[in-house]
């Protein structure tokens, strides 16, 4: 019984933490919602200003290149490292 209960409690705890782990997102091909959504600290408004820009500039040749975008500083930036990918 105790090994069920540490088991059902280990798979809530998985559900709960699941959206608070950002997964790497592809910025060439993500859309707005998706940035938003696996960037940490870009909420929709800021990914937006990622996918105008990124359309603006052909995309992504760098990541750096989102310190270009209105909002996104080095800090944003720094939060990310890791999952940004550029395919």
């Amino acid at each position: 019984m105790r090994k069920l209960l540490y088991t059902a409690a280990f798979i809530v705890a998985l559900f709960i933490a699941s959206p608070l782990v950002a997964s790497p997102i592809n910025i060439n091909q993500a859309n707005a919602q998706q940035l938003a959504d696996n960037l940490k600290g870009v909420g929709l408004k800021k990914a937006q200003a990622i996918v105008q820009y990124r359309d603006k500039i052909g995309g992504f040749q760098n990541q750096n290149q989102l310190l270009n975008v209105k909002g996104i500083g080095a800090a944003t930036l720094e939060k990310n490292e890791g999952n940004i990918l550029l395919e």
